[in-house]
């Protein structure tokens, strides 16, 4: 058995049908992009049968991609089964075998029952016209039993030798709903990986959620039992609590090879990076105390643990920052800094700038230099984003003006003039209990969007009483909950650009959802 555990990456598919964050076909392939740059074995860009909006984002994806094998999920059904296909084609013409169509059906007695209502023969039927409809469009067929954590073990044993004999290459066994413990999970794979005909000319994988906290303990107990993929996804998200996070199965993995004997490869230096821009294009901060890649994740504040670090890191850091991209060279850049300077400085970081990424970056540079004395990692990483995102419309900011007061018979105002990509240029004016609150009616006025604000948080970037300011703000509209983001060195332009990114991300949705009803 291989010491090398491939991973399957399903950000762009399982991460992005979460609630709160969805992406345009664009942010899916710049993400597309960053995790081939981590050179994840296998990335999963979407179900190509729901909409034709994921159907064209895999395409692209697949004509992009080089490096990693770009997969489709698939119900065991012609339709979407030909849809993959269809979607992966780009990928699978380079010759390179790097497209992948992953099908699957549900094998458990509630789904069977109440979800499917097929009998086992059914199922088992249905799952070997699947990978063999598969086969016709790629070698590489992935098939999951879906719910297989609760399927009774005879059963799914029958399932799999099912499907490795109709041509299946890789074989997940899901935890579609978070149930497993690691003692259980460990002992299923030792099973499958022993027990069932063809076993060993297949790759055994595990997909596992986060619903009771176990997703990645489930995912390295699964390994120890014989799987040599893990599904994940990078911070975590996914449907309801997340997957298994990317970045703490690689890490624990190399952190811990002493034990488990296995590697990956995962380029690690890029995980910070990939991660940030993830946060950055969905909106979703990462939380502070998040292991990998929280702003916590390498800081020490207790007086012992500042003593022990400067004596030695090892006292209480198993890895060292920079194996993540968290750069420790806090190199400070002005306004007479050049742009190969700039350019050295993203590559420290992890970011790789294409020619027109950086001369962008370098204007915003250039600008924020004049702005401020001194500009630290964390406001060019701020900059990056901004720019990697590419989220400035269809509404742009083109002035914002607000008054605020002690006086008892003044309430704060709002003046906000706003441009839209169709040409329109609408101004507001919003009186409220807060300047804040104020700047955010008028963006809702303009852009006819009734939100209700849930949260509003404002940090600095870096240090300094001319920092950049970060603000995140979550809304709820009547059916979804958003996230949104704003930088700048002016907190409160920072904050109406988080609350424009809400807005941008609403209107987007709604464009494409009236493009995908239009073609139905």
């Amino acid at each position: 058995m291989t010491n090398q555990v491939k991973i399957f990456d399903t950000t762009l598919r399982d991460g992005e049908q979460a609630p709160g964050f969805s992406m345009t076909a664009g942010q899916k392939l710049r993400m597309a992009e960053a995790l081939e740059a981590l050179k994840v074995d296998v990335m999963e860009a979407g179900f190509a049968a729901a909409s034709q909006g994921d159907f064209d984002a895999i395409k692209s994806i697949a004509e992009t991609v080089k490096d990693s094998t770009v997969a489709s999920l698939a119900r065991c059904n012609e339709g979407d089964i030909r849809a993959s296909g269809e979607a992966i084609k780009p990928a699978t013409k380079r010759g390179s075998g790097r497209g992948r169509i992953h099908t699957f059906i549900a094998t458990s007695p509630l789904h069977r029952e109440f979800k499917l209502k097929m009998s086992k023969d059914e199922i088992v039927r249905r799952a070997v016209a699947g990978v063999e409809l598969a086969r016709d469009y790629t070698d590489d067929v992935e098939f999951s039993c879906e719910d297989a954590i609760r399927t009774e073990r005879d059963y799914l044993k029958r399932v799999v030798e099912a499907a490795i004999k109709a041509g299946a290459t890789t074989i997940n066994i899901p935890d579609t709903v978070g149930y497993t413990t690691p003692e259980e999970i460990q002992n299923l794979f030792e099973f499958l990986t022993t027990e069932i005909e063809g076993g060993d000319g297949v790759i055994f994988s595990a997909h596992c959620h986060d619903d009771l906290g176990l997703a990645v303990a489930n995912s390295l107990a699964a390994v120890r039992g014989g799987a040599r993929q893990v599904e994940c996804a990078l911070n975590g998200i996914g449907e309801r609590a997340g997957n298994c996070a990317l970045e703490e199965v690689v890490m624990a993995l190399r952190t811990r090879k002493d034990f488990f004997q296995l590697a990956t490869r995962v380029e690690t230096q890029g995980i910070y990076a990939a991660s940030k821009l993830l946060a950055t294009i969905t909106g979703n901060p990462v939380p502070r105390n998040k292991a990998i890649v929280g702003k916590n994740a390498f800081a020490h504040e207790s007086g012992i643990h500042q003593h022990g670090v400067l004596a030695n890191r090892e006292t209480y850091e198993i890895m060292r920052p920079e194996d993540v991209g968290v750069s420790t060279d806090n190199l400070v850049l002005g306004k007479h800094s050049g742009r190969a300077a700039l350019k050295s400085r993203a590559e420290k970081l992890g970011f790789t700038l294409a020619d027109n990424q950086l001369a962008s970056v370098f204007t915003a540079f250039k600008t924020l230099a004049d702005d401020k004395k001194e500009v630290f990692d964390s406001d060019i990483e701020a900059l990056i984003l901004g720019e990697a995102v590419g989220t400035q419309g269809p509404w742009v900011i083109n002035s914002l003006y607000v008054s605020a007061g002690s006086d008892d018979n003044r309430e704060p105002e709002a003046i906000v003039r706003l441009s839209h990509e169709d040409g329109r240029t609408e101004t507001h004016v919003s009186r409220a209990k807060g300047p804040m609150n104020a700047v955010f009616a008028a963006i809702s006025e303009i852009a006819k969007i009734p939100m209700e604000l849930e949260h509003y948080a404002v940090s600095s970037v870096s240090g300094g009483e001319d920092a950049m300011a970060e603000a995140t703000v979550r809304v709820a509209t009547e059916f979804e909950t958003y996230q949104g983001r704003g930088a700048d060195t002016d907190t409160v332009l920072a904050s109406a650009l988080a609350y424009l990114d809400v807005i941008n991300r609403i209107e987007r949705r709604q464009v494409r959802e009236r493009a995908i009803s239009a073609q139905h």
